[in-house]
């Protein structure tokens, strides 16, 4: 890997596990929305501190070199279940675009890794 793909990998593993860390307190948090949604789901009420505990662990995988391929393995099977849950739910596109912005950042980060 040359030094301009291992540079963009970094960046790009930074923006991907700053932003599961801050989905997964939000979620965890479980102000305002965040239950409701979960719930009109049909998930259990707990569900969103499941969500927010993989989000969590994800980021903390993403951190370390040697734990880099399973923490975007779970970035990618969240995001897997989110859009899934999302298109299902026939949310409005204002609910799909972040979720579709976090798949593209993982895949993104997935393909420097090549």
């Amino acid at each position: 890997m040359d030094f301009n793909t291992a540079f963009f990998e970094s960046v790009f593993v930074t923006i991907v596990a700053v932003l599961f860390a801050v989905a997964g307190v939000v979620n965890l948090a479980g102000r305002g929305a965040v239950k409701r949604d979960f719930v009109r789901w049909g998930y259990p009420a707990w569900f969103h501190l499941l969500c927010g505990a993989l989000e969590l662990l994800s980021a903390a995988l993403l951190a370390g070199q040697q734990t880099r391929v399973l923490g975007l393995t779970l970035a990618g099977a969240i995001m897997i279940g989110a859009l899934f849950t999302l298109l299902r739910n026939r949310e409005p596109f204002g609910h799909l675009a972040p979720a579709l912005i976090f798949s593209a950042l993982v895949v993104v980060t997935v393909a420097l890794r090549g």
